[in-house]
C-alpha cells in the first residue's frame, strides 16, 4: 500500500529556480508540513539557466502574460509565447535549459513522483514503471488550472486542514497528469463505492480524537487500511465533503461545545487545532454567520 513521504517537501529539492535571488517570493508552502508537494507563488525576473534533474514533476502556471520561454531538453530548443493560465510541465528525471524573456508572476508545484505512481497503480492506469509523464510548453488545461488557482489560495491563507487539503490536491493533480499528459492508457475503470459502515466510523473516531493535530491525508488513511488516494475518493462518495472540509466542519463544531464553558478562546482555538485566535475566529464565523465572542454570548444563560 502507498504511503505519503513522511517529511515535508522543501524547496532543496526542487531544481533551484525558485532560490533564485532576483525573484520575489509572495508564498510557499515552507513550515506548512505538506509532504506530498511544495508550492511557491513568485515574480520572476528574466534569466537563463540550465538545471540538472530532480526525482519529482514541475507544473510551472503562468500567471502573467503572454511571455515568451524557451525550453531546451537535451539539445532540443522549444520557443512559445506563453499567455496566463499556460502551463510548464517538466517530468521528474529531465535535465533541461531556460530563457524566460520577461517579467512574470508565477506559480511553481511541484508533485512527488510517489503520489503519480501510487495513482497510476491504484486507479487503473497502468504499471507505474511503463508510463512517462510527457513535457508540455504553454498548453492550457482548465482542470490542472483550476487545482493550481486553488493550491495558490490555500498558500495565503493557511488553516489547520491545509495538510490534509494540499494531499488531496496533489491526488488530483497526479490523476490529471496521468489521464491528459502522459502515455498511460487506462485499463481500469474507478471503483464507485464508498466505505463500509465500519471504515467510515474508523476514519470519524479518528478525526475526532485527533483534532488538536496537524493531520495528512495519510494519517486519516490509515484509520481505515486504504491508502490516501482511495481514502480521499472513498470519503467524498461516503460523506458528500472531501476530508479537509469534513475535518474543518468537526474542529468547529468542537468549537461550539467548548464556548459553553469558561476556557478562553485562546484555549478554544489551540485545543481545537487552528493556529491562534484570530484564526479560529476567521473560519467559525464563515462557516456560521458569528464570530465565537458573539456565539458564546448568545448561547450563555
Amino acid at each position: 500500500m502507498g504511503r505519503l513521504a513522511p517529511s515535508e517537501f522543501t524547496v532543496a529539492e526542487t531544481h533551484g529556480i525558485l532560490l533564485r535571488p532576483e525573484n520575489k517570493t509572495h508564498a510557499n508552502s515552507h513550515g506548512l508540513g505538506w509532504s506530498s508537494l511544495y508550492a511557491s507563488a513568485q515574480h520572476e525576473k528574466p534569466y537563463e539557466d540550465r538545471y540538472a534533474a530532480v526525482d519529482d514533476h514541475l507544473i510551472v502556471l503562468h500567471l502573467g502574460g503572454p511571455v515568451a520561454v524557451t525550453r531546451i531538453l537535451g539539445r532540443v530548443p522549444a520557443r512559445r509565447v506563453i499567455a496566463p493560465g499556460g502551463l510548464f510541465i517538466l517530468p521528474g528525471g529531465m535535465d533541461f535549459g531556460v530563457r524566460l524573456e520577461g517579467e512574470l508572476e508565477t506559480l511553481h508545484v511541484y508533485i512527488r513522483k510517489q503520489i503519480v505512481e501510487e495513482v497510476a497503480e491504484e486507479f487503473g492506469f497502468g504499471a507505474s514503471d511503463a508510463i512517462s509523464l510527457l513535457p508540455s510548453l504553454g498548453d492550457h488545461d482548465p482542470l490542472i488550472e483550476r487545482l493550481s488557482v486553488d493550491i495558490q489560495e490555500t498558500l495565503r491563507t493557511p488553516d489547520p486542514t491545509s495538510s490534509v487539503y494540499a494531499d488531496y490536491l496533489s491526488y488530483a493533480l497526479a490523476a490529471r497528469l496521468l489521464r491528459q499528459h502522459s502515455t498511460s492508457t487506462r485499463i481500469n475503470p474507478t471503483p464507485q463505492g464508498g466505505f463500509t459502515k465500519l471504515q467510515l466510523q474508523r476514519a470519524t473516531d479518528y478525526m475526532e480524537a485527533h483534532l488538536g493535530e496537524t493531520l495528512t491525508l495519510g494519517d486519516l488513511a490509515s484509520a481505515t487500511g486504504l491508502s490516501a488516494s482511495h481514502f480521499a475518493r472513498r470519503f467524498k462518495v461516503s460523506t458528500g465533503l472531501p476530508p479537509h472540509k469534513y475535518l474543518m466542519r468537526l474542529r468547529v463544531e468542537r468549537v461550539r461545545r467548548l464556548l459553553r464553558g469558561v476556557e478562553s478562546l485562546t484555549e478554544i482555538a489551540l485545543t481545537c487545532g487552528f493556529a491562534h485566535q484570530e484564526h479560529m475566529t476567521r473560519i467559525f464565523r464563515q462557516q456560521t454567520g458569528v464570530t465565537p465572542a458573539a456565539y458564546r454570548r448568545l448561547t450563555q444563560p
